[in-house]
């Protein structure tokens, strides 16, 4: 079994680009971790911390589709909005904008990685326009939304749901 494989998501600015890149590696096919991402029914399931419910107001998972949804906890809500612009192939590329602040849209690339032995190592790009986005991408609790999310995805992952 392979031993060596990352359990947590990887976060890393680079000091010289504005850009931030995960890694995580999950128990899956790199199929189960494009639906994951692509189907909204699973996607609502395992987005964001533990504390926040999302649901979807539009999702349009194909190349020049759209995409809104909304996280939130009590009275808080918290709408997140993008285009899709291709979700071909091993590699999904879309924009990120939080709708809080929507002069910060993003630019990601996902990719998946076969490890072998039942593991995916999954990667994300998401470039910004400047490094005062990206820190405050960094700042703003993204690190737990992020880890409780795939934590929430290794579960359904671990149970068949995807």
């Amino acid at each position: 079994m392979n031993t060596h494989h990352i359990t947590e998501t990887t976060i890393e600015a680079p000091a010289n680009l504005p850009v931030i890149r995960m890694t995580r590696d999950f128990c899956a096919t790199p199929a189960q971790l494009k639906r994951a991402h692509l189907d909204p029914d699973l996607f609502v399931r395992w987005i964001g911390p533990d504390s926040l419910a999302t649901r979807i107001d539009i999702w349009d998972a194909r190349d020049g589709g759209e995409y809104r949804y909304v996280s939130s906890r009590g009275d808080e809500e918290y709408a997140f909005r993008g285009c899709f612009h291709s979700v071909s192939g091993d590699r999904l590329v879309q924009t990120f904008t939080f709708e809080g602040y929507p002069d910060g849209v993003s630019l990601d690339s996902m990719w998946f990685e076969e490890l072998g032995e039942g593991i995916t190592r999954m990667h994300i790009q998401s470039l910004v326009d400047s490094f005062e986005a990206r820190d405050g991408m960094l700042a703003s609790g993204m690190e737990t939304g992020v880890n409780e999310g795939y934590t929430k995805l290794d579960s359904l992952l671990a149970t068949g749901a995807v």
